[in-house]
C-alpha cells in the first residue's frame, strides 16, 4: 500500500492539491498552497508511519481560520474512514 501512495505523492502537482481542495470548497491562498504541497511532499511518510501521533492543530497558523477549520474537518473524515488500513 505504501508504494501507492509513495507514487501517487512523487507524481503529484500543486494543481492536484489545490483540485483536492476545491472539491472540498477550501480556497487555499497561493502561500497556503505552497506550505501544504510542501508539508505533503515533505511529511506524508511520516504522517502514515504514525498517524495517531499527527496533531493538525500545530498547523493552525499556517491557514486563515476558514480554511483551517475547513481542512480539519476533511483531516478527520479522511482519518476515520482510512485509518484502519495504516
Amino acid at each position: 500500500m505504501f508504494n501507492i501512495i509513495e507514487r501517487f505523492i512523487n507524481n503529484m502537482t500543486k494543481d492536484d492539491v489545490n483540485n483536492f481542495a476545491i472539491s472540498k470548497n477550501i480556497h487555499l491562498s497561493e502561500s497556503e498552497l505552497d506550505y501544504t504541497y510542501d508539508f505533503i511532499k515533505k511529511n506524508y511518510k511520516s504522517m502514515l508511519q504514525n498517524p495517531k501521533l499527527f496533531n493538525i492543530e500545530r498547523y493552525r497558523n499556517n491557514y486563515t481560520e476558514e480554511n483551517f477549520t475547513k481542512i480539519s474537518k476533511v483531516y478527520q473524515e479522511y482519518f476515520q474512514k482510512y485509518a484502519s488500513y495504516l
